[in-house]
């Protein structure tokens, strides 16, 4: 069975977390392979709550709302690899990258790995939606000044980021209509990737 590598673009409040469970149960009860899940937000938090000089300087730029420096997610992905992949393991990457110099690290990352056939799955939600369903979510920052900055940082950075892979001999992109059921979204996700 061969290994497979997953990379998940999606505006805050698409549902991608969901889809990159559903995916991962789909994959386990499939071929049993090990999953690798990368996702350089959860590793933020832990730096932000370690209390050292790094945290300190993150908080600073997180309470103004700004996106880190791209060397962070860089080497909090690369440390997972470097730690963690198997060459019979899938991958699911989730939030990174976020900007067109860490597609370029990712990219070495995978030609490093010897990754071929990198499946992008884009989950695309309406403006309006999205600011909806985070209003819904009502995290602190979630104001809708806050929201309507994350989405326009969303599409002028993270989107670009995306792109860079497209027509990418080893990429495909699968967009798939974010603002259905949970179930259906899911369904369209497994179908785009051609799993039965």
């Amino acid at each position: 069975m061969e290994s497979s590598t997953f990379v998940f673009f999606g505006i805050v409040g698409s549902g991608k977390g969901t889809q990159v469970k559903l995916l991962m149960e789909f994959l386990k009860a499939k071929d049993g392979l090990p999953c690798i899940y990368a996702y350089p937000g959860n590793e933020f938090r832990k730096i932000i709550e370690s209390g050292s000089y790094t945290a300190e300087l993150m908080k600073d730029s997180v309470s103004r709302g700004e996106l880190q420096p791209g060397f962070f997610p860089d080497a909090i992905v690369a440390n997972m690899l470097i730690s963690s992949l198997t060459k019979n393991s899938h991958l699911i990457i989730d939030g990174y990258p976020r900007a067109v110099a860490q597609s370029q690290s990712f990219e070495n990352m995978m030609k490093f790995y010897k990754r071929e056939n990198i499946k992008i799955i884009y989950i695309e939600v309406g403006k309006e939606e999205a600011m909806k369903r985070n209003l819904l979510r009502a995290r602190h920052d979630d104001t809708p000044e806050g929201i309507k900055k994350r989405f326009d940082e969303y599409v002028n950075q993270v989107i670009p980021a995306m792109n860079y892979f497209k027509g990418k001999a080893s990429y495909t992109i699968y967009t798939i209509n974010g603002e259905q059921t949970v179930e259906n979204v899911h369904k369209d996700i497994i179908s785009a990737l051609g799993f039965q």
